[in-house]
């Protein structure tokens, strides 16, 4: 572990932010729009996230990792995605799949698993979307039989975040076809498509189609092609025990949309700065457009909001560190945080004009990013679902 990570083992947010600030002012700034627009992915600051420790930023030092709070964790998401939002799907969509296993794994899995995503040197996503199957996990299609020692998998899993470039997926399968009610017959595996000591590729499993999109640029999204795919049961069947997959996956969406708010977050935080700077050098009328009440109108609600949004991930975070359920207050977070962002990026693109639709500025960028947080991590029409269901459910009258 590097001499950066060590620092950050301490729970030290300011020495954690300070080291994610100096690397986005001196590595990721200068190469972001580029990389960006040219939907590459960043190999070179993967490998510094690496050293950073962000692949192991949730898991317990016991396993190597830096053993982050979520609040400290969406604080170093919400600066990164300041600078370039891409950048937290890499290292979040892994570690949404390493949580599975610390928090459900047996002992054995624990320890195979974990060191190696703690350094990154196997990376990889939560498998959960299919092409019939987003927020509705039940109509998942993809199958787990049991062949002596081994699982055999079919299926294929789409939108899944690190699918051409990583190495392994915790794969939401299903294991019995007949259980009544259908979440009860769902299992997660950790299925890797490469050979974890030898790295050569494995048979059964490919990588389908590399989606193309409108924004979240250089992360690859692209789908997994599981045909007659053998696993050992003992090493992928999280826990050890069949029928467990859909709390597996549904436990681990509450940090996914913790992490989502916070990337929102960090959009609209960037959207507000680069606002007031422009308007105060952008002139009309022969005066800075910060002095006309319309845009001082704009500002003001952008701040606002922006800071309401910050205050709704800090209070689901913290929460979230007790280890108390927080699927509405996460839900709250993702929910206004998410439709904060998209707003917050189109009232920048409004402020400054042309220039906000030139690639020459950020805000483009920004108003392509924001819609997936709405999306992302369940639509913000499920959050509302959520949020009133467990209202109810806390208040009974």
């Amino acid at each position: 572990m590097s001499a950066a990570a060590d620092r950050m083992t301490a729970h030290d947010d300011g020495l954690i932010l300070d080291a994610i600030d100096k690397w986005l002012e001196q590595k990721v700034k200068p190469v972001a729009m580029e990389l960006e627009h040219d939907d590459v992915y960043p190999e070179s600051l993967v490998e510094d996230m690496k050293e950073l420790g962000l692949f192991g930023a949730l898991i317990d030092p016991e396993w190597g990792g830096l053993g982050m709070s979520a609040t400290t964790y969406a604080k170093v998401v919400a600066r990164i995605s300041e600078e370039w939002m891409s950048l937290t799907g890499i290292f979040n969509s892994h570690l949404m799949m390493a949580l599975v296993v610390q928090r459900f794994g047996t002992d054995e899995q624990k320890t195979y698993w974990l060191p190696k995503f703690v350094t990154g040197e196997l990376r990889g996503a939560l498998g959960l979307t299919e092409p019939d199957a987003g927020t509705d996990l039940q109509s998942i299609r993809t199958t787990a039989r049991r062949d002596g020692d081994d699982y055999v998998v079919n299926g294929t899993k789409t939108w899944i975040s690190n699918a051409i470039e990583g190495h392994c997926v915790a794969l939401l399968v299903k294991t019995d076809l007949d259980a009544k009610p259908r979440y009860k017959g769902m299992s997660m595996l950790i299925v890797p498509k490469i050979d974890p000591e030898t790295r050569a590729s494995l048979p059964g499993v490919r990588n389908g189609r590399k989606l193309d999109k409108l924004g979240y640029k250089g992360i690859d999204s692209g789908e997994f092609v599981f045909e007659d795919y053998h696993c050992n049961a003992a090493r992928s069947l999280v826990g050890g025990v069949e029928g467990q997959g859909f709390f597996m996956a549904t436990g681990g969406l509450e940090i996914g949309r913790i992490n989502v708010a916070a990337r929102a977050v960090g959009v609209s935080r960037r959207a507000l700065r680069e606002s007031v700077a422009y308007a105060q050098v952008r002139k009309t009328m022969g005066k800075p457009i910060c002095e006309h009440q319309a845009i001082q109108l704009k500002l003001g609600e952008m701040a606002t909001k922006a800071r309401a949004a910050e205050l709704l991930v800090e209070d689901a975070a913290r929460l979230y560190d007790t280890g108390a359920r927080v699927d509405m207050e996460a839900g709250m977070a993702k929910y206004f945080a998410s439709e904060t962002a998209a707003e917050l990026a189109f009232e920048a693109m409004r402020i400054h004009g042309a220039y906000g639709y030139s690639k020459e500025y950020p805000i483009e960028r920004l108003y392509r990013d924001a819609p997936l947080m709405c999306i992302g991590e369940g639509t913000n029409e499920m959050q509302r679902i959520i949020i009133a269901k467990q209202l109810v459910k806390r208040n009974p009258v």
